[in-house]
């Protein structure tokens, strides 16, 4: 892994926990009634899949179990579809990876994980896991 999809990842890894943070355990009805919610969750989506684009080819080709085209194309339509976009699509993504175990957020933490190991860089990887991992 090249080392900026090292930081890419990083990147990703905080985005996803920003949005599982401000989200909550807001159902969807007090989501869709908060503007301000929305359009912070709204962002997250646009940074998570811009950073994804970026991603190189030789990562993507390394893990196809990771859904890149389908972020990045949540990211397109948040961008630039916001008036028509559902806000439940955006609503039920954010809740997947927050509240059905993290699937990707998980997926994301063993390529950076790989990355680390890889590279000898277990300490300080260490460190960055456990900065993403906090629940305070």
């Amino acid at each position: 892994m090249q080392h900026r999809d090292e930081i890419i990842i990083q990147k990703v890894l905080s985005e996803l926990n920003l949005g599982s943070e401000m989200l909550g355990d807001a159902s969807l009805e007090s989501f869709l009634s908060n503007e301000m919610l929305k359009r912070a969750i709204s962002m997250t989506v646009i940074n998570i899949g811009e950073l994804i684009k970026n991603i190189t080819p030789e990562l993507r080709s390394d893990h196809p179990d990771i859904p890149w085209k389908a972020i990045a194309g949540m990211r397109d339509l948040t961008a630039h579809k916001y008036q028509t976009l559902r806000m439940e699509d955006v609503y039920y993504m954010i809740s997947l990876i927050s509240k059905k175990g993290w699937l990707i957020f998980n997926k994301f933490l063993d390529v950076f994980t790989s990355a680390c190991k890889k590279r000898s860089l277990r300490a300080h990887c260490t460190v960055k896991l456990k900065t993403y991992l906090s629940t305070d």
